[in-house]
């Protein structure tokens, strides 16, 4: 059998973070670094994934279930290092015959970097590792190169001597092999080292004493970012920011002050759209070509259609449909509802369940009173339809075409196409009230005073 697995690392406890979520379900982008994990081998091309986690680690077995299924799972027990972690994955990937990648479930690996470990397999490497340059490598296992990108060994940090210390090229922990291969050479690690660990980097000098072929690829440091703290995640959701804000105005996409705008790792967002200061854009957002998102909004879960504006000052939740040439304007909140084309509901107003047709006018103070405290029901307003101020249309209810509410109206039954309705009770006016209240006061405060 030919083709591509990954077997993904991440049973590591993530102490550092100092938190009871997992390390690996703390989120860049709006995503966790697990998916972004599983995202890269996918997007090379890897069909089985295999996902190695710790004893007792529920939220992120459900997690990982959730997404791959439990085929996927393999747990680490005890914890012995990385080489006796990929040997966990032994088991899910009984018979395979394609390539393995092992990558690590904490990192920001893009798919463009694992790509060449399979360019060198293909060219014949028996064994392929990723590794990166850096002037100041630290902790990181070095990488001792020999003629062109033939690799020697691997030492870790804590076992190199100080001649090693001084190499710059450093391993990343990620490399690929035949999945025989690579569980043989793991079958044969041993835990003579610092830790009485058996390391994942052992098979390298493993494979050059049998006489297989190991070659080396570089990608950038950048590539290789793996958030250890809460003061590192923050660092990779800056990078992360950074890079995304770029590809978005090279592709035509005005940011006004790009450096207050925070996207997600799915935001989608098309050429001539323009985003005001402090925007932030949650998972499941796409905007359409010149649309205009103004300061202060909040998105999520929602589409922002053509020529369409929006804020400042608004939330667009799961399910708002923002129609061509919409106006949703400042303190509306829109969730689950489709907006029609030209649509306007310009301030102070939720929008919650339900529809809104083209043309119609959702005047300030409206509230779709959606929910019963049990269940959520759906308010449409017709095309044309003019909703005066502060009116309340309490679901389920439907106003027709080209019908009109009056201002303060309590709407709690369908209104008919062209038709005005009045929810309100009679104005009553008492003459000579006010000025028989404010006397009546003053007389009971002039004892006191």
């Amino acid at each position: 059998m030919s083709g591509r697995a990954a077997v993904i690392l991440a049973a590591g406890q993530g102490t550092r973070m100092a938190s009871p979520i997992p390390k690996v379900l703390h989120k860049v982008g709006g995503r966790a670094l697990i998916d972004h994990a599983i995202d890269a081998v996918e997007g090379a091309g890897c069909e089985r994934i295999v996902v190695v986690i710790g004893v007792g680690a529920q939220a992120l077995r459900a997690h990982i279930v959730a997404r791959l299924g439990e085929d996927a799972i393999a747990v680490q027990d005890p914890p012995l290092g990385t080489g006796h972690a990929v040997l966990a994955a032994g088991d899910a990937l009984a018979g395979y015959g394609g390539d393995v990648v092992v990558t690590y479930a904490d990192g920001l690996l893009p798919p463009a970097a694992i790509a060449p470990l399979f360019a060198l397999r293909a060219e014949g490497a028996d064994l392929a590792v990723l590794g990166f340059t850096t002037d100041a490598p630290g902790a990181f296992g070095r990488m001792l190169m020999g003629q062109g990108d033939a690799l020697e060994r691997i030492v870790e940090a804590n076992d190199a001597s100080p001649s090693e210390l001084a190499v710059t090229a450093c391993n990343s922990g990620i490399l690929a092999a035949p999945a025989g291969v690579l569980f043989d050479l793991l079958a044969q690690v041993g835990c003579d080292n610092a830790k009485r660990e058996y390391y994942l980097t052992d098979v390298v000098a493993l494979a050059r004493r049998g006489g297989l072929t190991v070659r080396a690829a570089f990608a950038l440091q950048d590539a290789f970012q793996a958030p250890n703290s809460q003061a590192e995640l923050a660092e990779a959701e800056a990078t992360f920011q950074a890079r995304r804000r770029l590809e978005l105005m090279a592709a035509g996409v005005t940011l006004t002050a790009p450096q207050t705008v925070f996207v997600s790792w799915d935001t989608q967002i098309g050429p001539g759209v323009v985003v005001e200061p402090n925007v932030v854009f949650a998972p499941g957002v796409t905007v359409e070509s010149g649309a205009v998102i103004r300061s202060f909004s909040h998105l999520e879960g929602a589409i922002v259609r053509a020529g369409a504006l929006v804020g400042p000052f608004a939330r667009l939740r799961p399910g708002a449909d923002i129609g061509e040439d919409a106006h949703i304007g400042n303190f509306v909140e829109v969730k689950k509802v489709a907006v029609g084309r030209g649509a306007k509901a310009n301030h102070l107003a939720y929008l919650g369940d339900g529809s809104v047709g083209a043309g119609a006018n959702i005047g300030a103070g409206t509230i779709f009173c959606n929910y019963d405290g049990f269940d959520k029901y759906d308010t449409h307003v017709g095309e044309g339809a003019f909703i005066g101020s502060n009116c309340a249309l309490v679901a389920p209810v439907s106003v027709g075409a080209g019908a009109y509410t009056g201002s303060g109206s309590v709407i709690t039954q369908d209104v008919a196409t062209d038709a005005l309705a009045l929810g309100r009770a009679p104005q009553v006016e008492k003459s000579g009230w006010a000025a028989a209240f404010r006397a009546r006061k003053l007389r009971q405060k002039a004892p006191k005073s």
